[in-house]
């Protein structure tokens, strides 16, 4: 074992260690409670309501408090029960949660490991082995476990005993079924995903490019100027060999793997109709699936609770005519959808950070947002530290989510607490919030542009100094 590796496994293990003192006292931060962390949908609270009801032959939903999955409920519930003493076995949810953590950060670290060796493969075979072995001096997989790992907002979601770990497990499965091309570990992660959140739904189409194409895949202006270098450095003698060759491994390149993505459609179905059907036998006493999905998915849909948040909607829907509140709902949602197939077109060479550009998008703009979903994407967005060690504004960036997370508890207080403020003291952190993620989103994805078009014109110089 690498000093490298040993210093991994000391961070994290220290990073656990935090987190088990931290839930030991939970009392003394009070951090369940907090809008930023636990939400409608993610709030351990909830769960434990949802469940109380169940266990007293009600249906979980009718206290229009539980909004959150059965299976999920019939996972955690039973953690919830409070002990002898009266007070909620808060340990054992903690534990399950910091276990969640550490899974994530296992499994982050091995996709890094994925899409660090078949970028290196790529870059060798284009012929850029210099830029090959300048990307292996950091160790990307490691920063993005860690980056995961010691996330303040990961180890708040955790602490505040939010269910956001769980969500974050299955979307990382996920990913990881696919980048390992295990299609059915794919499935499942997709598939638990969408149920608990919904949001996730729109990953298929960066696990179906990663299943298809594999994790990294060059631009195909790189593999043109690769193909017309080596036709024109060839001898004359090789002028009918060389073009064929040239286009077999660019079609091999550039080949879509039909069966891993069929496998995975299969899979998925498999996984949805067990997935219903337990869902079905879970609340089959309490208004069936019909329930279940109106107190679910509609709830996210139809954002019929206005509690404060770190998102946009709650505000804007409290002040909204409701004569137009549908229209806007519309409006809001569709705008996620607008921004997939743009983002899929210009990113299909790279699916991973397709999919991180779509968690982040998704975060921003869903109904209740948290920062255990900043936590996932900014864990993801850890991965391509090579890619975009060039990014703009990256320190105005690290400096901005410092201050607004510190203002949105001062703003929440002066508010609710103090009475000395107002709604706009929160909103004004939640529009500053969102702005930041926007500009994250932009400036990544431009950064990401620019390092595939300085790879092309690196290789187009070598063949230009090859020529001469």
């Amino acid at each position: 074992m690498g000093i490298k590796e040993r210093s991994f496994w000391t961070w994290l293990t220290a990073s656990l260690f935090f987190r088990l003192i931290l839930i030991y006292f939970p009392n003394n931060l009070n951090l369940a409670s907090r809008p930023e962390i636990s939400t409608p949908i993610t709030s351990l609270r909830r769960l434990a309501e949802g469940y109380w009801l169940k266990q007293s032959s009600l249906s979980p939903y009718a206290g229009s408090m539980y909004h959150g999955s059965p299976l999920l409920l019939s996972l955690l519930g039973p953690l919830t029960v409070k002990r002898n003493g009266g007070q909620p076995n808060h340990l054992l949810c903690g534990l399950v949660f910091v276990i969640a953590d550490v899974v994530n950060a296992m499994l982050i670290r091995a996709i890094g490991q994925v899409l660090q060796t078949s970028y290196n493969q790529r870059l060798k075979s284009l012929g850029l082995d210099a830029i090959s072995k300048r990307s292996e001096i950091l160790p990307s997989r490691d920063i993005a476990a860690l980056v995961y790992l010691w996330n303040p907002y990961t180890i708040v979601a955790c602490v505040g005993l939010s269910t956001s770990p769980i969500e974050n497990m299955a979307v990382i499965l996920s990913l990881y079924g696919a980048c390992t091309c295990k299609a059915p570990l794919a499935a499942f992660g997709w598939v638990m995903a969408t149920h608990l959140s919904l949001y996730p739904v729109i990953l298929v189409i960066p696990v179906i490019l990663i299943l298809g194409y594999g994790p990294e895949t060059p631009p195909r202006k790189l593999l043109r100027l690769r193909k017309y270098g080596k036709i024109e450095d060839a001898p004359s003698s090789d002028h009918s060999r060389q073009p064929r060759e040239a286009k077999k491994q660019q079609d091999q390149a550039y080949n879509f793997s039909w069966r891993p993505v069929v496998k995975f459609i299969v899979w998925s179905m498999i996984w949805l109709v067990y997935v219903i059907v337990l869902c079905g036998l879970s609340v089959r006493q309490y208004g069936g699936l019909e329930e279940m999905f109106k107190r679910t998915y509609g709830f996210i849909l139809t954002v019929p609770d206005l509690s404060p948040n770190i998102g946009v909607l709650w505000y804007f829907f409290a002040e909204v005519f409701d004569f137009f509140r549908n229209f806007f709902l519309i409006v809001f949602h569709m705008n996620i959808l607008f921004m997939i197939f743009p983002l899929a077109i210009r990113l299909n060479h790279r699916p991973c950070f397709l999919a991180f550009a779509y968690i982040a998008i998704s975060s921003m703009l869903k109904s209740y947002p948290s920062v255990g979903d900043s936590a996932l994407y900014l864990g993801l967005l850890g991965l391509f530290v090579n890619e975009l060690a060039d990014m703009q504004f990256s320190f105005f960036l690290f400096c901005a989510y410092v201050g607004v997370s510190l203002l949105s508890p001062v703003m929440h207080n002066l508010w609710i607490w103090r009475g000395t403020g107002n709604a706009n003291f929160y909103f004004a952190t939640a529009m500053a919030y969102a702005c930041l993620q926007i500009v994250l989103v932009v400036e990544s994805v431009s950064a990401m542009l620019n390092h595939d078009r300085k790879l092309t014109k690196l290789l187009n110089a070598k063949y230009q100094d090859g020529k001469s």
